[in-house]
């Protein structure tokens, strides 16, 4: 596999002459090569009001309790500032508050600082009385949106036609997400790109801790935050076994949305960013796609590892109390090196691909128990922060017992 990046950056009104152009492009902007060294951490709280009735709070309270913290896109005139400890804080449609922690050299290190700017963001929205909960998903509530942007009403117009798991996804589970460095060459991308795919189904059961969705359709699922994703729009959300693909399959997957001056920004049914592209969407949208179009098509795209410069991975749900830290742990633990992740990948191989059992059946089905808990020993073994030692033993223990993640573990 080769990669090749072109170091020139275009403007972002300027137009896209080819789809080798586009392809060229999405590969600049997904894969920064330079040693892997960063970080980082997305964390996620679903919101109530504080006052016992466990309902949803008013998005006004909450732009209130962030004051300059807030995202200028909902409140224009917030000067957005980070919190303390550099975390940025966003809001999903459905009221979620998102803390995106600054890169940092360790695990410990990211950890320390999203705990510090996440006890203030807590202390924040309780001025306002707004309470943050430690769950990946909503048992008690109907997905309701409090977000009213254009993003997010071509979303829910385009995941409505395929089924009710988009308006759940949506407002209705959290998640932790994990960033790191994509590698410092094609073949250190590829080997990290490979590992964080195979490990995927193990580490979905080992901290699936979402049995209950209010809304979900009937059925026993150990993650129904990872339910929602499998089935809600897999042309967007699919594995992309090779980064070598990604550019290809990143023009191909459906468009979620058009940019528009007069905020309808729903997009054509059925059509690609390809279409769009080659003019097959001319009579409809009236213009040829610009390299912001393309950026932006990027960021609806949602596969579990998704590149953004750096490799995000995002099939963890959201974990009770602290334990967040043991998934992030994990990951940096689990790349430390080229033996590690070789060890890794056999440990995994016998549950590859196996998302859709990883989400439903979680550590229930025997196979991913046993590679759940090899991959959480290996990463108690591998890890080089001995603080995070007991955490990740103590994970592979509770794996072994077949028990989900629990506060009384740390």
């Amino acid at each position: 596999m080769v990669i090749t990046v072109d170091t020139a950056v275009p403007r972002a009104d300027a137009g896209i002459a080819s789809r080798t152009a586009a392809e060229l492009h999405v590969r600049r902007v997904s894969f920064r090569f330079g040693p892997p060294r960063l970080i980082g951490v997305e964390l996620e709280w679903l919101t109530a009001r504080a006052d016992g009735t466990s309902a949803r709070p008013e998005l006004q309270a909450i732009l209130e309790a962030l004051g300059p913290h807030a995202p200028r896109q909902l409140a224009p005139g917030s000067s957005a500032r980070p919190l303390p400890s550099g975390s940025a804080v966003t809001l999903e449609p459905g009221g979620q508050v998102e803390l995106s922690s600054v890169p940092c050299g360790s695990a410990r290190q990211v950890c320390d600082r999203l705990t510090a700017d996440a006890r203030m963001l807590r202390a924040l929205l309780a001025r306002r009385s707004v309470d943050m909960i430690d769950a990946a998903a909503d048992e008690l509530r109907p997905p309701q949106r409090l977000l009213r942007t254009p993003r997010y009403s071509a979303m829910e117009l385009r995941f409505d036609r395929i089924g009710p798991l988009g308006r759940l996804m949506m407002n209705s589970t959290a998640a932790t997400q994990v960033s790191v460095d994509a590698g410092a060459a094609d073949d250190e991308l590829a080997r990290r790109w490979r590992v964080l795919h195979a490990v995927g189904p193990a580490l979905v059961a080992a901290f699936a801790c979402s049995p209950s969705l209010r809304g979900a359709p009937d059925g026993t699922w150990a993650s129904q935050r990872m339910r929602t994703w499998l089935a809600l729009d897999a042309d967007r959300t699919t594995p992309v076994p090779d980064p070598a693909h990604y550019p290809a399959w990143a023009l191909d997957a459906p468009l979620l949305c058009v940019r528009a001056s007069d905020g309808d920004w729903h997009a054509p049914p059925g059509a690609s960013f390809a279409d769009w592209l080659g003019g097959g969407l001319d009579d409809e949208i009236g213009r040829r796609p610009t390299v912001a179009d393309l950026d932006y098509h990027l960021t609806t795209l949602f596969p579990p590892v998704r590149p953004a410069g750096h490799l995000e991975v995002r099939y963890i749900d959201a974990q009770p109390g602290a334990l967040w830290q043991v998934p992030v742990a994990a990951v940096e633990a689990l790349l430390t090196s080229p033996a590690v992740m070789d060890e890794a990948l056999a440990v995994a191989a016998p549950v590859v691909d196996r998302w859709q059992e990883a989400a439903e059946f979680g550590l229930a089905d025997l196979e991913l128990r046993a590679a759940a808990v090899g991959l959480l020993a290996l990463a108690a073994e591998a890890s080089p922060d001995m603080r995070f030692t007991t955490a990740l033993d103590s994970a592979a223990a509770r794996c072994c017992r077949g028990r989900t993640p629990e506060v009384q573990d740390r």
